[in-house]
């Protein structure tokens, strides 16, 4: 299944410039969640990928812990 995708908006495209880091995100349920932090989005688009889902969600964080929903991969 292809990862969905959206226009981004002035606070995502804020938070993907600035970010300090990035977070990526599975499992809806907290018991079975998974969630790695890496230095750069293509680290966590490689831990995705890993699954090859697209249901693993990628946000980027700043050094602020402001947090935006950038993609899922």
């Amino acid at each position: 299944m292809p990862a969905k995708t959206h226009a981004i908006t002035s606070h995502e495209a804020n938070c993907l410039t600035v970010a300090d880091h990035f977070i990526a995100c599975r499992g809806s349920k907290p018991a079975t969640r998974i969630s790695a932090r890496f230095d750069r989005i293509d680290q966590a688009e490689a831990f995705a990928a890993t699954f090859g889902d697209s249901r693993t969600m990628i946000y980027a964080v700043t050094t602020e812990g402001r947090s935006a929903h950038i993609k899922n991969a």
